[in-house]
């Protein structure tokens, strides 16, 4: 974590901004106090286990059959 002054973020934004994409953790100083912190956005995409709704449900037979006509017609709006 890394304390920055207002005065120094207004001089080099990007420089800064690099700095939080790298993983940097900014604390933004005024008059000497804190307030506020810039920190890159944690990223949440975490993978989903293989078989995790195993044995929930079955899928039928006919699961890709063509679907009856009169669905079709009422997706169409006819």
């Amino acid at each position: 974590m890394m304390n920055v002054t207002v005065d120094e973020i207004e001089r080099d934004p990007l420089k800064y901004l690099h700095q939080v994409e790298a993983g940097e953790t900014l604390v933004i100083v005024r008059s000497g106090k804190a307030i506020a912190e810039l920190r890159p956005i944690a990223s949440d995409k975490k993978l989903r286990p293989f078989g995790l709704c195993a044995g929930e449900f079955i899928l039928p037979d006919d699961f890709d059959a063509p679907l009856p006509e009169d669905v079709l017609n009422a997706f169409e709006g006819k």
